[in-house]
């Protein structure tokens, strides 16, 4: 498929830079949309895509200061005050307007809202970017990557007029795309709307490098023993990811190993994070904490420490432990097929009902860690042809389901039925093009 010229598209989030799941499948839409021929620009509260292209808000950001004091007061009580009502309208109108500027300046003709259409973390956001849909008959594709409804933090709230509202909202000029199959039918059951589902994906047409000269003092800039296995924990530390799980495994296995994390807590605080460490040093696990040395591309700390990419501590782990209680589709999980590694993983429900019926090969449990599951993992621990078959079975698979080319077919179904709506209403003149 080749676009026009004129065919611009915005993306929208909170936040599009770092290593969240959302800034990721976003770099991956890119890719696809820009190889058809589109430009692509960028609305949030930051962003790490080059300038001239980005349109950076601070108040987009989830984490400013007044978005912040906002989510205090709407989440966790079922009243709001006066003030935080008026802040709401107050903020929703200071970014609509941004937003208008935004399209107008870069002359977009599709926009993209990159969860900031499904998940309140910024409220105000979400109810601009609903308004200026509205107000535009603007041809918009929702990509819902998590609702509130999944998740347990948003189930107390003051916020249910501005959740029906616009999280997400039911326009006729939006399309909804959900990750899972479970996400599609909820939609649908709360909202009446249709989606299409489009799994996130890997690049799995072209193999992960070989690990190179820069990556070969990771281990040792960790902090590792040459005959420690090296266990990745490669999430966010949040208590969904139930790592606690993950430490108890390693206690287990009864062998020489550490367990790295390579993310931060997030936005969700550092409580969970200082019972995993107080958990850990009552279970004897050594946890190393490394997200100041890793990143999803490779760089230098301020203080002149190597920064290392998501690929080099995937290829030199010996084991990915993943016990989410709850994942939208499962990122860590497609990373491990990519970099052919083994895994510890809880089945979770996506996982149950989209992924596992492929034929995936994983060392999986439900509620807790089993004999049976501590006995795998000593297995694949141990035996180097055992791995090279699992994960060469997997990474098929993931070829398979999962590539580059299943997304590039669903785009260029998506992308063109989009703008072939904005052309049957009259062309740019049948909406107010800004």
């Amino acid at each position: 498929m080749v676009a026009s010229d004129k065919n611009r598209i915005g993306f929208v989030s909170t936040r599009l830079a770092g290593t969240d799941g959302v800034s990721l499948e976003v770099a991956k839409w890119v890719r696809i949309l820009t190889g058809f021929g589109y430009e692509c620009f960028f609305f949030a509260g930051e962003s790490e895509w080059p300038a001239d292209h980005s349109y950076v808000v601070p108040e987009a950001h989830f984490k400013h200061p007044e978005i912040q004091a906002l989510n205090a007061d709407l989440f966790d009580n079922y009243t709001r005050s006066l003030e935080t009502s008026q802040k709401v309208q107050d903020l929703k109108s200071h970014l609509k307007k941004h937003l208008y500027e935004f399209v107008r300046q870069f002359h977009v003709d599709l926009l993209i809202a990159e969860n900031a259409l499904s998940l309140p973390m910024n409220v105000p956001l979400g109810l601009a970017l609903t308004e200026f849909i509205a107000e535009n008959y603007f041809p918009t594709v929702a990509h819902h990557h998590d609702f509130a409804w999944e998740r347990e933090r948003y189930a107390i709230t003051a916020a249910d007029d501005y959740l029906r509202a616009a999280f997400p909202p039911t326009l006729r000029s939006i399309h909804h795309v959900v990750i899972n199959s479970f996400a599609g039918r909820q939609l649908a059951l709360r909202t009446g709307a249709t989606s299409t589902l489009v799994p996130n994906v890997m690049d799995f047409d072209s193999p992960p490098t070989k690990p190179d000269a820069y990556a070969a003092d990771l281990r040792s800039a960790l902090g590792l023993r040459p005959d420690e296995y090296l266990l990745l924990q490669p999430t966010r530390i949040v208590p969904r990811k139930r790592i606690e799980l993950a430490i108890e495994l390693a206690r287990r296995l009864d062998l020489k190993c550490a367990l790295v994390i390579s993310h931060t807590p997030g936005d969700e605080g550092y409580a969970y994070q200082d019972y995993l460490l107080d958990y850990a040093n009552l279970m004897g696990v050594r946890v190393i904490l490394a997200s100041d040395i890793m990143n999803h591309s490779r760089g230098q700390t301020e203080d002149g420490r190597k920064i290392y990419s998501m690929s080099d501590i995937y290829q030199q782990a010996d084991l990915v432990t993943y016990p989410s209680r709850v994942e939208g589709f499962g990122n860590a999980f497609l990373e491990t097929i990519y970099y052919r590694r083994p895994i510890v993983m809880s089945t979770y429900e996506i996982f149950k009902t989209d992924i596992q019926p492929k034929g995936f090969r994983v060392i999986g449990f439900g509620d807790f860690i089993t004999e049976e599951t501590v006995r795998q993992a000593r297995a694949v621990l141990g035996d180097a042809d055992l791995v090279a078959e699992m994960t060469e079975h997997n990474y098929e698979l993931g070829r398979l389901y999962y590539s580059y080319r299943t997304l590039e077919t669903r785009l260029s179904t998506l992308i063109s039925a989009r703008l072939r709506v904005l052309q049957q209403a009259g062309g740019y003149g049948g909406y107010k093009r800004l």
